[in-house]
């Protein structure tokens, strides 16, 4: 089930490079924003409690899926960019093993502990 649910993930980031491709952007923009969604584990520095709910939200689809259809709606290319960055690196994540962090450990999240085999 793992297998599958990263192929379902590697499907969605393909889905974030088409989308990125409809918007008016170098090509480089997508790789050199990608990683932008990962200062959120600065909430770490704190605890971390606050370390995971600053993660999560910044790791959540739907804000991602929000954003993008907010940039969409007001045809707004900064915010749509942002959206698909958003999701593009969310699903990119967790096709990876990363998953939404629960609060007692970085390394533990909704797919299992990091760094554990399947």
């Amino acid at each position: 089930m793992n297998k599958l649910l990263k192929l379902e993930e590697l499907g969605q980031f393909l889905l974030s490079i088409f989308l990125f491709s409809e918007l008016d952007y170098s090509w480089w923009v997508f790789p050199a924003c990608l990683l932008l969604p990962d200062f959120s584990m600065l909430g770490y520095v704190v605890n971390a409690q606050l370390g995971a709910w600053i993660y999560n939200f910044f790791h959540h689809k739907f804000l991602a899926i929000a954003v993008l259809v907010l940039g969409y709606w007001m045809d707004n290319q900064v915010l749509s960019l942002a959206g698909v960055i958003l999701f593009g690196h969310s699903a990119m994540d967790r096709a990876l093993g990363y998953g939404l962090k629960f609060n007692d450990d970085f390394k533990h999240t909704h797919l299992g502990w990091i760094g554990k085999k399947d």
